[in-house]
């Protein structure tokens, strides 16, 4: 019934922060960028799966304290990296959606939340000399890095997305990695490394973020991609298809008792309370199945209590 495979690609900023060496430094920003593509199959019209790669280089500088840092001056670092990830995706809108809402749905708010690998390298630009000797002329100290795709790091971001066509979405989102390794912004191997810029800051887990632009292509033949899917309003859909029923129809030779468009020859609820939305049997709606139907439920698509009236406690 709908498409549930989609290919996102995309780019933005990459960014360094809570880091020893950092992309923000003296009141100034040192832009870096990402690509990003995945491969993502939707599970149901709130959840989706995902495999995610990202690349990119962020840019950073240092200055470490005291003779140290006048005799090396502000040193500049470069990060280039590759992440591999499976990426889980919550469609908040759809999981919020109120069932009373009526309005064209083409806007969707999306939380992500990853687990995966990372390979990087790193160099890092010291102005100091080998400390041993004050000749010859002093040159740059290189520090550089290189460290396969085999450390773990985790994602969290959040996304906006416009649904353009049955075909394509537009899509703002940005991502928070934690990498969880203190030599991912190019100052060396833990706070013991000479020169000390990985004992700068006490943290251990240099993390970055992203911010990007991207399009997401759906794949497959049918009209509607699942996470685009609107249950409620597919409601809304067959209740008017009873309203807009011409009068003088004579559908239900014997009656409807309780006037809620289901004959009660196959009526299996015949005392449905005025006003009720019911299924094809005459059976009052209760999309979140907590026992409280729809027309008494005050968190129609949250499980409660009837004590509460139909909210969680």
């Amino acid at each position: 019934m709908f498409r549930d495979w989609s290919i996102s690609v995309g780019g933005g900023g990459a960014f360094l922060q809570n880091a020893d060496v950092n992309s923000f430094y003296d009141g100034k920003t040192n832009f870096g960028y990402n690509l990003y593509a995945s491969l993502d199959k939707q599970i149901t019209h709130v959840f989706g799966l995902g495999v995610h790669y990202q690349m990119g280089e962020t840019n950073q500088k240092a200055l470490l304290p005291g003779a140290l840092g006048v005799a090396a001056g502000v040193a500049t670092a470069y990060t280039k990296y590759r992440q591999v990830s499976l990426m889980g995706d919550i469609n908040f809108s759809n999981l919020m959606r109120r069932v009373d809402n009526h309005s064209p749905y083409r806007w969707a708010l999306h939380g992500y939340a990853g687990l995966g690998f990372q390979g990087y390298e790193t160099l890092l630009l010291d102005n100091d000399m080998s400390r041993w000797s004050t000749s010859p002329p002093r040159i740059p100290i290189e520090i550089n890095q290189k460290i396969g795709l085999d450390t773990f790091m985790f994602h969290l971001g959040t996304g906006v997305k416009y649904n353009v066509s049955p075909l394509i979405d537009v899509e703002a989102r940005a991502l928070y990695t934690i990498t969880g390794d203190d030599s991912f912004d190019g100052g060396g191997y833990g706070k013991t490394a000479r020169p000390p810029y990985n004992a700068i800051n006490p943290g251990t887990s240099d993390n970055m973020f992203t911010v990007n632009l991207g399009l997401t292509f759906k794949l497959g033949k049918h009209d509607t991609h699942l996470s685009w899917y609107d249950p409620l309003q597919d409601i809304h859909g067959r209740i008017k298809v009873l309203e807009d029923m011409p009068t003088e129809l004579v559908v239900c030779e014997k009656g409807d008792l309780d006037n809620d468009g289901v004959c009660d020859d196959w009526d299996r609820q015949l005392d449905t309370p005025a006003g009720a939305r019911v299924d094809g049997a005459g059976v009052a709606l209760d999309l979140d199945l907590d026992g409280v139907i729809d027309l008494y439920d005050k968190c129609v698509t949250v499980p409660g209590t009837v004590e509460t009236s139909g909210c969680p406690k």
